[in-house]
């Protein structure tokens, strides 16, 4: 009986650590897929960005 008991404590505690484990596992890698969209979005932000002030630039030398 004593043997049974712990068994099943014994489940019940891997249970649970796996629970966190794999918790901490989707927290990062959502964390990472986070940060790699949030660097594409970055890199498209920053060409529009400048090529707005290319524009900007062509149109001052064409008034010049």
């Amino acid at each position: 009986m004593s043997r049974t008991v712990w068994t099943v404590l014994g489940v019940i505690t891997a249970v649970v650590i796996a629970w966190f484990l794999v918790d901490l596992v989707f927290s990062v890698l959502w964390f990472v897929v986070k940060l790699a969209v949030v660097a594409v979005v970055a890199v498209a932000v920053f060409f529009w960005l400048r090529s707005l002030g290319r524009r900007g630039r062509e149109r001052e030398a064409v008034e010049r």
